[in-house]
């Protein structure tokens, strides 16, 4: 017995999708349904609040025990490193546990330029104080990114936990040596009076907007005078992010972040399937150290005094937290995640229980939040959510359109 065409089954329209959808998915989706200006329209006006929060900081934001300024501008050098580490670690998928060799190479590379405690200081040769830091800047891009290819190009052949431990040994071995090579490097003295911007110079500011001296008036209305050094380095910071990101996110949507998406999720298939896979990894391993070499000349001209405590293991565990907290893969997330790792310790500084301060426990709150966050969100506060990078908005659309019954009725 046979069934007529109207008998015959019909195949099953897809289920309908859940309504228990998240705050953060409903934002993402009405994110992603804008155009490129109306992104930009709505974004450069959030930027301009960012960057008047550190002249303006609210009193639930404000950090008593330090300041602020100061605060905000740590946060974009450490959102800096993380954007980086996220190239390496969220992107490509290595495991990157010394990336604090490259932020350290970046860093000495303008102390041994610009501070007199070197024997290759150049700043009474062919730099010029005043802008002696904005040419050894993209210096220190070039030498962490081919330090980057010297590590790489041997040792990008391991995978997981080998190529881990490879790692963390070049991040003890460039500390080792900076602390060893004082002839050079001033040993464990470290450089000091490191060169910095020497931008508005006046009686009322002669070292400049720049200099540590610059403690700002808090009373002005003028906002170029009420801006601490503080303030002009996150200003500066932030700056530096921005270009980064737009830079990251033009590769993400290309042929090299595509592979290098293909090579996090199964690096074997990735290269059955063609992937040069070797070339993408250097790459991602050039590029991501030469983002740390700019962060550790953000660093150097900031502080204007670097040694070889401040590039610990401790440091490159904290720049990998920021990641892992903040979604690994999820450029935004990641800076949410250094955010988190810079302001709540100095938030906590003044938050004192028995006669001690809360801040001195930030390794504990560190290890109790990684622990959290492994438990009930694995992939991170803000997880990447991966779809098709090329022409992506209208695959997108165009896949999840809600298919028409023969009635015309959808």
């Amino acid at each position: 017995m046979t069934l007529s065409k109207s008998a015959a089954p019909q195949p099953k329209s897809p289920p309908a999708k859940s309504k228990g959808r998240g705050i953060g998915d409903s934002l993402r989706d009405w994110w992603g349904g804008l155009s490129r200006p109306a992104q930009w329209g709505l974004g450069v006006p959030v930027i301009i609040l960012l960057a008047l929060l550190p002249l303006f900081p609210p009193p639930l934001l404000d950090t008593p025990g330090t300041s602020f300024s100061g605060v905000m501008a740590q946060f974009a050098m450490t959102a800096l490193i993380a954007v980086g580490l996220n190239v390496v670690v969220g992107q490509a998928g290595l495991l990157d546990l010394g990336y604090v060799g490259f932020y350290a190479v970046g860093a000495y590379t303008v102390g041994l330029l610009t501070s007199p405690n070197s024997p290759w200081n150049q700043t009474d040769g062919w730099l010029k104080p005043s802008w002696a830091w904005i040419v050894c800047v993209p210096l220190a891009i070039g030498v962490t990114a081919v330090s980057g290819l010297i590590l790489g190009t041997p040792t990008l052949r391991l995978r997981g936990d080998y190529l881990a431990i490879v790692t963390l040994g070049f991040g003890e071995i460039v500390r080792l040596l900076a602390d060893n090579l004082g002839d050079i490097t001033n040993g464990s003295l470290g450089l000091s009076r490191i060169a910095y911007p020497r931008v508005g110079v006046s009686d009322s500011h002669p070292d400049g907007y720049f200099s540590s001296g610059n403690l700002g008036d808090r009373h002005s209305w003028n906002l170029l005078d009420r801006a601490n050094s503080g303030a002009w380095w996150f200003w500066i910071g932030m700056a530096l992010v921005i270009i980064v990101l737009l830079f990251v996110g033009n590769l993400e949507r290309s042929r090299v972040g595509r592979a290098w998406v293909a090579i996090r999720e199964d690096e074997d298939v990735a290269e059955m399937m063609g992937v040069p896979t070797f070339k993408f990894k250097l790459w991602a391993f050039m590029i991501g150290a030469g983002i740390g070499g700019m962060s550790g000349a953000l660093y150097a001209g900031q502080v204007q005094f670097i040694n070889p405590t401040g590039f610990n293991i401790i440091n490159s565990m904290l720049f990998l937290c920021a990641v892992v907290i903040g979604g690994q893969g999820n450029k935004l997330g990641v800076i949410v995640g250094a955010f988190l790792i810079v302001y709540l310790p100095n938030r906590f500084m003044s938050v004192n229980i028995s006669g001690q301060s809360l801040g001195d426990y930030k390794y504990l709150f560190y290890g109790v939040t990684l622990v959290v966050v492994m438990i009930f969100r694995p992939q991170g506060l803000f997880p990447v959510r991966q779809k098709l990078l090329a022409y992506g908005r209208t695959v997108y659309r165009a896949v999840h359109r809600t298919p028409e019954t023969p009635g015309g009725q959808r």
